[in-house]
């Protein structure tokens, strides 16, 4: 099998992921070659990136701040890293013209990735419905030319901004028209976890719809029952790793104590995640 059949087949199947079922796709977000090894490990049935986690593995702050060709190399060593479909977090593109979107998007599907979270942040309060739609549909464009049904999962951050306190849900209805109609597959709305909100979202809205997980959210059973289709938790995988470093520091530069390592995994279980040697060539 080909490269551009395999990435075909694994975007088919990751479509399929989000056809109505018993349970939602959960995605746990990953951020590097080792922590998609240990999510696919776990039993996940695709992989997805946190463009915040990405960020601050690399030392820089959430919000279009890494540069392109850093993060579309961590994306590579993802998709290397897991036999599993990919979708590629890609903040608002890395690049406000058509090219700089359309080389990203080249870039993403390169790497072997089959589906994107594109958003519409990025601007005050968010960016222009027309103008958001005419970059969805220039996407749709540059997968559907290189052969790959490419998922495209819209991001709009109505609630989660704030910006419409009055009328998040009719702008959300809104921009998930016109998105969906611009070439979207779904849409994800952080932000919201009410469940009579995501239920009435996912009766107005004509594609799956996504809702972010984390502490005091309902689990992803209740989520599902109100017409979620995806859960993802973003960076939240990141910053639960982060915060588990914080306290082995904390507690073995402050008393010496070693207890904070119980139940840690082996060096043998890491390095035979990688016992096949790196597939990422940059």
């Amino acid at each position: 099998m080909t490269s551009h059949q395999a990435s075909v087949t694994k975007a088919e199947q990751f479509h399929k992921l989000h056809q109505a079922g018993p349970a939602p796709l959960i995605l746990v977000n990953v951020w590097d070659a080792a922590s998609a090894k240990v999510v696919q490990e776990a039993g996940a049935t695709a992989i997805a990136t946190s463009s915040s986690a990405i960020s601050w593995s690399l030392g820089y702050r959430d919000g279009d701040h890494v540069p392109w060709g850093l993060a579309m190399a961590v994306l590579g060593r993802v998709v290397a890293a897991t036999s599993l479909p990919v979708t590629a977090d890609i903040e608002t593109g890395y690049g406000r013209s058509d090219d700089e979107l359309r080389a990203t998007i080249n870039a993403v599907l390169d790497a072997g990735a089959v589906g994107i979270n594109i958003e519409d942040s990025g601007t005050e309060p968010l960016a222009d419905i027309a103008e958001q739609s005419r970059r969805i549909a220039l996407i749709r464009v540059a997968a559907d030319e290189r052969g790959i049904p490419l998922y495209i999962n819209a991001r709009t951050d109505t609630y989660l901004s704030g910006a419409y306190p009055d009328a998040a849900y009719e702008e959300t209805l809104a921009r998930a028209a016109s998105y969906l109609q611009a070439g979207a597959d779904g849409i994800f709305v952080p932000g919201v976890l009410d469940l009579h909100t995501l239920h009435q979202l996912s009766a107005g809205i004509a594609a799956p719809l996504n809702a972010l997980g984390g502490l005091g959210a309902p689990s992803p059973m209740e989520l599902h029952d109100a017409g979620v289709r995806r859960v993802s938790i973003g960076g939240n995988t990141a910053k639960a790793a982060y915060a588990k470093v914080a306290r082995v520091a904390t507690e073995v530069l402050g008393d010496g104590n070693w207890s904070c390592l119980a139940g840690t995994r082996s060096h043998d279980e890491m390095d035979a995640l990688f016992a096949a040697g790196p597939k990422y060539v940059p």
